[in-house]
């Protein structure tokens, strides 16, 4: 399973990089996001000069993939990574560490051009499609 990251899905809509090729070189079951990202998504949305166009964009998007709750089971191992992060010296942004905990938990591949931030997560497997 790929895991979309927020900015590979704002890549995506912009027509940027390589993340529109590869995304849909993909069958939409192999494809989620987190719903943290669904979460920073919409107050992107929120604050745009455009959210109706924005809103339909997502939406659509939406009807093809799954989206990943963040339950008991993400919390843990989010809080796991926070706190082995936090010893070696190299903590990430909070919303950064629940995303890894949701792909860590699912077992997916985390897709993301924020590769600086994740690669001091042990055990994630992260792709950059940008």
């Amino acid at each position: 399973m790929y895991l979309l990251d927020t900015n590979t899905i704002i890549y995506f809509f912009k027509g940027l990089g390589n993340v529109a090729e590869k995304l849909l070189s993909k069958s939409p079951q192999e494809i989620a996001i987190p719903s943290i990202t669904l979460y920073e998504l919409e107050v992107g949305i929120a604050k745009s000069n455009n959210p109706q166009k924005r809103k339909q964009q997502l939406n659509s998007f939406l009807s093809y993939i799954e989206v990943f709750s963040f339950t008991s089971k993400e919390a843990k191992a989010a809080a796991s990574i926070r706190a082995q992060l936090e010893k070696i010296g190299t903590p990430i942004g909070v919303y950064d560490t629940l995303i890894a905990g949701i792909a860590l938990s699912s077992n997916s591949t985390l897709v993301t051009h924020n590769t600086k931030e994740f690669k001091s997560v042990q055990n994630l497997t992260i792709e950059d499609w940008f």
